[in-house]
Formats: C-alpha cells, sequence, structure tokens
C-alpha cells in the first residue's frame, strides 16, 4: 500500500504512523509547578540526543498543552524515571490527565526521593534518573490541534542509577530491568532479549573503514566521559 498522509487516508482501521516507529522509550517525566504542585506522566516520544554534552528530548503532543509542558516551560526543570514492566500499572496510571491542582504521585500512591539537582521529585521505585534543566523547546505547528507538538530538549545534570540495576561488569542489566516501551495503538512492550552484532569489518582497499569512533562496530561502546573519576570527586 503507498499514501500521502495529507491529502490521502491510509483506509486501515487506525491511523499506523506511531505503530510503524517502535519501540519507543516512554519519557516518564516528573515535574513541578510554579506553585509547588507535583506532576508525573508518560510520553511516548522521548530519546537521547548527544553524550557529551548529556542531552535529552521528550515531545508533547496535542492542545491544550499539557501540565508537564507547561511546568518545564516555566521551571526549566525536570527528571526522566526510567518506566519498567514491573511499574506498568503506575505508568498507565499516570497517563490520565488530572487537574493541575492534583499531584499525581499522591493520587496514584507512588513513592518519591528528592533530587539533587533540580526540584521535581523522582519514582522511588525507578533504577534509573536523569535530573533535566531545560536548554531550548521548539513548537511544531499542525492543521489539528491533537497534533500540535512541542519539543523539548534539555540538558541532563544529574544522573541517578541504582546498585542493583547493575551488573558485576559495571554495565546496565536491561534484561532483568526490562524497560517499558510504546508501540503504536494501546500496546506496549518491554525488553527481555539483549544481543550483540559483530558483523565482519573489511581491512583493506577502497571498503577500509575512516578511523575514528565508527572504524568497527564497537567504536561507540567506549563513548568519553568528561569530569572527575569517582575516586577524585568531593563526597556531597
Amino acid at each position: 500500500m503507498f499514501y500521502e498522509p495529507g491529502k490521502q487516508k491510509s483506509g486501515l482501521p487506525h491511523n499506523p504512523f506511531t505503530a510503524c516507529v517502535v519501540p519507543r522509550p516512554i519519557g516518564w517525566i516528573s515535574t513541578v509547578s510554579m506553585d509547588g504542585v507535583h506532576n508525573l506522566a508518560p510520553f511516548a516520544q522521548f530519546q537521547n540526543v548527544t553524550f557529551e554534552p548529556p542531552t535529552v528530548l521528550f515531545i508533547a503532543v496535542g492542545l491544550p498543552a499539557k501540565d508537564t509542558l507547561k511546568n518545564a516551560r516555566d521551571t526549566g526543570e525536570f527528571v526522566w524515571n526510567m518506566a519498567t514492566y514491573e511499574l506498568r500499572d503506575k505508568v498507565v496510571g499516570s497517563a490520565i490527565t488530572y487537574p493541575p491542582e492534583v499531584n499525581e504521585f499522591e493520587a496514584l500512591d507512588i513513592d518519591t526521593l528528592p533530587s539533587t539537582m533540580v526540584k521535581p521529585l523522582r519514582v522511588a521505585k525507578s533504577p534509573v534518573h536523569f535530573e533535566c534543566r531545560v536548554r531550548q523547546t521548539v513548537d511544531i505547528p499542525s492543521s489539528i490541534p491533537e497534533g500540535a507538538a512541542t519539543i523539548v530538549i534539555a540538558s541532563v545534570v544529574g544522573i541517578h542509577i541504582a546498585d542493583h540495576a547493575l551488573t558485576k561488569e559495571g554495565h546496565l542489566d536491561i534484561a532483568r530491568l526490562r524497560p517499558l516501551a510504546r508501540l503504536g495503538y494501546l500496546d506496549y512492550t518491554s525488553v527481555t532479549d539483549v544481543f550483540q552484532v559483530s558483523p565482519p569489518v573489511p581491512t583493506e582497499g577502497r571498503w577500509k573503514p575512516a578511523q575514528g569512533l565508527r572504524a568497527d562496530a564497537a567504536g561507540l561502546f567506549h563513548m568519553p566521559e568528561i569530569g572527575e573519576a569517582p575516586s577524585q570527586q568531593k563526597k556531597p
């Protein structure tokens, strides 16, 4: 099949667009309003942008603007909480639109932890948190209110990783954590299968890779970090 969005409909029972771009990491975003009301909501469009400086983005879709977007714009801060299979009911429950004066943490009985660098709270049972400060927002107009979107780009100023989330080699234990992700329609998935691929790399002739991080398939595994080693850091 082929169709031109905006000119033609797909002819399918539901719009297939988001179901074609999967799986999508969930941006489980906590914010706090200027009045001190804490908010928690999941977003189906979330991604890291670059590792130096650590930068992420989430996208709020639909008008009127969601409380998360308003809070992030007003305060310049938010926290990303890793959504996991264990927390799936809480994640989906926080997708409900509550009035601005409602604290989703209280409404859904979600335990919290304070953040270190920003004011929004963290989900206590989430194994990974990014404390973020907004760098910029980009509005994407639409012909319908439901399609209007705002991209929120932020610097990650603090990272929390639970000790139990790491393997003995110091890697994130993704298969055990089972991060939650969005598919199309009302569907979700979680990571249960992890594997590595080591393709053959040409070593001579015109196909020899250029030097640098991408000279082989594992090139970006060792992403350089900026800052002091843990042994040199001052204790808080």
